[in-house]
């Protein structure tokens, strides 16, 4: 039989956090000169960088079909050195992995889902997302700190008369969920993401709307309360990294 004298062992996060505390997050701006807009984004040790650029024409599709609009694109990768075993490089490969396209299709997703590509006429918006260092959560810092770079360089099109108006109605952010030792908690790092028995994404817009939920039990399952109980967690998170991103953009 257990002893039940013994104290229970109190929870903690590996970092000491709150439950529902984000990692530090900053935004510096400016990160890559040559891009129309930049940001180095990290959510702790997890270091993005991601720029804007714009390109004068559409995709061939878009011409073929006479698609109204522009486009909006992203691409993703990660440094062979952002991770503790050196990661392969895709061009080394000949080819992205699937984790790779996945994550490159959800930041386009996700920035799509607040912008008027009808108002972007005959351009082409490519968001880059290079992962300097990951520790937990590079996708969501990948759409949070691309959101920043494209406004950035949104403002510089129509300060220059190369855009009329901005086409984004909405913001829009990223933060991961789930539960670890049993407790649902707010912006895995690593350690939390590898032993998490469930593991979600969420990316919602500034007004609350979500995006897209990517949620699964890692061979285990959970309750509609243990989601609900993510969902606010995850809203709270949206909102706090919302008044960054304002903050980084009014900023620059």
């Amino acid at each position: 039989m257990p002893n039940m004298s013994e104290p229970e062992t109190p929870f903690a996060r590996p970092d000491g956090r709150a439950v529902d505390q984000l990692r530090d997050i900053r935004f510096e701006t400016g990160i890559a000169p040559h891009a129309l807009g930049s940001v180095l984004v990290s959510f702790g040790q997890t270091r993005v960088i991601c720029a804007a650029s714009i390109d004068e024409r559409v995709p061939g599709w878009m011409r073929a079909q006479k698609v109204e609009g522009g486009w909006m694109t992203a691409e993703y990768s990660m440094l062979p050195y952002s991770t503790l075993d050196r990661k392969q490089r895709d061009i080394s490969r000949g080819k992205a992995d699937g984790r790779t396209i996945e994550i490159q299709r959800l930041i386009g997703r996700s920035l799509r889902a607040v912008f008027d590509l009808k108002k972007l006429t005959g351009k082409t918006l490519w968001i880059d997302c290079d992962v300097l260092q990951a520790d937990g959560g590079t996708r969501t810092a990948s759409i949070t700190g691309a959101y920043v770079a494209a406004q950035i360089a949104i403002k510089k099109l129509i300060a220059t008369s190369k855009l009329a108006e901005n086409p984004f109605t909405d913001s829009v952010a990223a933060i991961s969920v789930g539960i670890y030792e049993g407790v649902p908690v707010l912006d895995l790092n690593y350690p939390e993401d590898k032993a998490a028995t469930v593991d979600a994404n969420l990316v919602m817009t500034g007004t609350g709307k979500y995006v897209e939920i990517q949620s699964s039990g890692e061979e285990a399952t959970y309750t509609r309360e243990e989601m609900d109980a993510l969902l606010d967690l995850g809203s709270k998170g949206i909102a706090e990294l919302n008044a960054l991103q304002t903050a980084a953009i009014n900023a620059e």
